[in-house]
């Protein structure tokens, strides 16, 4: 056996049995027969029988009539278990920096909170040749910002129109976006691009790009965002971005389509 393969495959044959029943019920919503259990990890029907019980034991699998097999209750506790310890910061961290690095600009984490974006994280160095204005706990109105664009562009038409309407849509340049209308339009491009955009919305001279970062039940719970002067923000990083984005999000148990 190689080396790279040994690695891979548990020490213990019954461990590597009991993955691939787990395996296969993860893949089917409906309970699962022993025999196409059997056929499909290629185990004989006593063999799987008698790891099924005991998983059975454990919680593990349920068998909600005879002969037929569900994963069980102890996997939905431990799932949240895990989800609970996911923290978006310390998934993104990591991927930041190797944004940082390959476009030696700001990069942003922010969520959303209330009608505001707040920044949790930022990988930055002097060299970047921009003056970081917003700190990380720093807030900006969505409306003004690339990442605020994402969390409006999924919400629907009556919740940014009522967005509109609290916030009066203040702008702080003159490339602000103060009207429902412009906004909306602004968004569809979001929706249909993947990517939100701040043309010196939020600063005069600051421009930004922005990607989300979902959850595992493909929720948008955070934005990526790189920030450069107007004149170094690059379009061939946008798929670094989005890469950079699924990968974080991957790591939150999203899975993409």
């Amino acid at each position: 056996m190689k080396p790279r393969e040994a690695q891979q495959t548990p020490a213990i044959q019954v461990l590597e049995r009991m993955f691939s029943l787990l395996d296969v019920l993860a893949g089917h919503q409906d309970p699962v027969s022993l025999k196409a259990l059997s056929e499909a990890t290629g185990l004989h029907p006593s063999t799987a029988h008698r790891i099924l019980n005991d998983l059975t034991l454990g919680r593990y699998v349920d068998r909600p009539e005879a002969g037929s097999y569900r994963l069980g209750m102890r996997m939905l506790e431990l799932g949240n278990l895990v989800k609970a310890r996911l923290d978006v910061r310390d998934a993104a961290l990591p991927a930041m920096r190797e944004l940082h690095k390959f476009t030696h600009q700001p990069v942003n984490l922010s969520v959303r909170q209330g009608d505001e974006i707040v920044y949790i994280e930022r990988t930055y160095s002097e060299r970047s040749g921009m003056q970081v204005v917003r700190a990380v706990g720093g807030r900006a109105p969505l409306h003004l910002t690339s990442v605020g664009k994402l969390f409006l562009a999924s919400d629907d038409s009556p919740r940014v129109r009522a967005y509109a309407a609290r916030t009066g849509l203040a702008g702080h340049t003159r490339n602000s976006l103060t009207e429902v209308g412009a906004l909306e339009r602004e968004l569809a491009t979001v929706r249909q691009r993947g990517i939100a955009r701040d043309d010196e919305e939020l600063e005069l001279g600051v421009r930004c790009m922005a990607a989300g970062i979902y959850d595992d039940q493909a929720k948008l719970v955070a934005g990526l965002s790189i920030s450069a002067p107007a004149d170094r923000l690059e379009e061939s990083w946008v798929v670094r971005l989005k890469e950079t984005a699924a990968q974080i999000s991957s790591a939150l148990g999203h899975r993409g389509a």
